[in-house]
C-alpha cells in the first residue's frame, strides 16, 4: 500500500513542480520583453491574468459577470449531455436487441464519429437558424457517438460465458440487456463518459466562440469578445476558468464515479 501512495505523492510532486517552471518560463518572456512591442499583448504577465481573472468575475463585460456566461454555457452542455447520454443508451440498448438495427446503427457511428461537429455548423444554422438549440444540437452530436461506440465496444467484448448463463435462467432480450450486458461493460460505459464529455466540452465552447447567441451568452462568446477588444490578459483568464472547470469535472465527478465502479469491482486498476 506504501508504494502506490508513494508514486501519488510523486506524481503529484512532478506536476506541481511541472506547472511552476511552466509559470516562471511564461512570467520570463513577459517581463524580459521577448517579442518586442507586442510582448505585452501576446503575453501577458501573470500579475495581469491575475487581475483580469478577478475582473471577469467581478464586473465581467457588457454588465454579465463571468458566472453569468459559466451558468449559460453549462446549462447548455448538462441539457446536451443528457439527450446524448441517454440516446446513446437507448440506441445502443437496441442495437443489442435487434441485428438489424445494430447493423444500422453500427454503420452511423463509424460515420458520424469521424465528423466534426463544427463541420455541421453552417448545415445547422441554415436549417434551424442561430439559437441556444444549436448549441445544445453540437453537444448531442459530440456526445452521442463516442459514448455509443464505447457502449458497443463493451457489449462485444462481454464474455460468451456471461450471456449463456443469462439465457440459463430465462433472460431474453431487455432482460439479458439490464442482467448481463450493461453490468457487465461499465469499464467501457465510463470509458466512455469521460471522452463524450471531453468532447462535448470542446465542442460546446467552439461553437460558442463561432456564433455566441446573445440572448444565451457563454464562456465561447466572453473569449471572442476580449479577442475582439484586444483584452488579451481577460482571454487567457477565461481560459484558466475553462482549465478549472474541465479538472473539476474530470477529479471531482468523473473520477469518483471510476473509482466506486470499475476500480472497486476490480475491473480495472
Amino acid at each position: 500500500m506504501k508504494k502506490p501512495k508513494k508514486e501519488r505523492i510523486r506524481a503529484l510532486v512532478v506536476k506541481i513542480v511541472f506547472v511552476i517552471l511552466m509559470l516562471s518560463l511564461w512570467e520570463f518572456v513577459a517581463v524580459s520583453e521577448m517579442f518586442g512591442s507586442s510582448s505585452k499583448l501576446i503575453f501577458p504577465t501573470l500579475e495581469d491574468i491575475a487581475a483580469a481573472f478577478i475582473k471577469n468575475f467581478t464586473k465581467g463585460y457588457a454588465g454579465n459577470s463571468m458566472w453569468i456566461y459559466i451558468g449559460n454555457s453549462l446549462l447548455l452542455l448538462l441539457e446536451g449531455l443528457a439527450i446524448g447520454i441517454l440516446l446513446s443508451f437507448i440506441l445502443s440498448g437496441l442495437s443489442i436487441i435487434s441485428r438489424t438495427v445494430y447493423a444500422i446503427y453500427d454503420l452511423l457511428v463509424s460515420v458520424f464519429d469521424l465528423l466534426p461537429g463544427v463541420a455541421l455548423l453552417p448545415v445547422v444554422i441554415i436549417i434551424f437558424g442561430i439559437k441556444p438549440g444549436v448549441i445544445v444540437f453540437l453537444v448531442v452530436h459530440a456526445v452521442i457517438w463516442p459514448m455509443s461506440r464505447n457502449i458497443l465496444d463493451g457489449f462485444k467484448a462481454v464474455p460468451a460465458i456471461y450471456i449463456e448463463a443469462g439465457l440459463n435462467i430465462g433472460l431474453r432480450k431487455a432482460s439479458l440487456l439490464l442482467g448481463v450486458y450493461l453490468p457487465a461493460s461499465v469499464s467501457y460505459i465510463v470509458s466512455g463518459l469521460k471522452v463524450a464529455w471531453a468532447r462535448a466540452w470542446r465542442g460546446l465552447i467552439s461553437a460558442e466562440m463561432i456564433f455566441g447567441v446573445a440572448s444565451v451568452p457563454g464562456i465561447g462568446l466572453f473569449i471572442n469578445q476580449m479577442r475582439t477588444n484586444m483584452k488579451n490578459a481577460e482571454m487567457y483568464a477565461t481560459l484558466i476558468v475553462i482549465i478549472i472547470i474541465g479538472l473539476l469535472v474530470q477529479y471531482g465527478i468523473l473520477d469518483p464515479i471510476e473509482k466506486n465502479t470499475v476500480r472497486k469491482w476490480g475491473m480495472s486498476r
